[in-house]
């Protein structure tokens, strides 16, 4: 039997569940960043442009500003949603000259791979100033691209199959950065 309603103790009670009780904010606004996010996010050739699609939706609500595609690189505006419009999108035709750029404008190289020398995501510490360097769908990142990093990142798989998407694997990326760097 319920006191809700029946006493001005059961209303009060009653006031107090509905106060705690959840409620589903759909499309509540953003966070607002004190400072604008410092991480770029750099793909190998995809491909497809479904997993670039939801690399640049991820972006977007990370509040990361910029991704670089490479080779023939297109975003499907639907998978994309907002991100599409609030994310830049540069597309170069190849890998090696945007990190060259990258590291001259002082950005530290992290790749997201399985590699040797990789370290797990939730002990790294990301620079402010980074940029992501993601690979290839089927082959990740090439040694040669690998030498070239500052260091690299993986993420621990506990089962099989051997490796994350590469789409899911960068927002698992990019959450850390955000983590370490809440305001931006």
């Amino acid at each position: 039997m319920s006191l809700a309603g029946s006493t001005p103790v059961g209303r009060w009670c009653h006031k107090l569940e509905t106060m705690l009780d959840p409620l589903h904010l759909r499309h509540k606004p953003p966070e607002t960043l004190e400072r604008p996010r410092e991480l770029v996010v750099v793909c190998a050739p995809m491909h497809s442009n479904i997993n670039l699609s939801r690399i640049v939706r991820s972006c977007g609500c990370c509040g990361i500003s910029k991704v670089i595609g490479c080779g023939s690189a297109r975003i499907i505006e639907k998978i994309a949603r907002d991100g599409a419009e609030t994310v830049v999108v540069e597309t170069h035709r190849t890998l090696e000259p945007v990190l060259k750029k990258l590291r001259a404008a002082g950005y530290c190289l992290v790749g997201l791979e399985q590699a040797s020398t990789s370290e797990r995501l939730y002990d790294y510490r990301f620079q402010r100033r980074s940029a992501l360097i993601l690979g290839s769908e089927r082959q990740g990142l090439k040694d040669k691209f690998l030498a070239s990093l500052d260091d690299i990142v993986e993420i621990p798989v506990y089962g099989l199959p051997y490796s994350h998407n590469v789409a899911t694997a960068a927002a698992m990326a990019m959450y850390e950065y955000c983590r370490q760097f809440p305001h931006g």
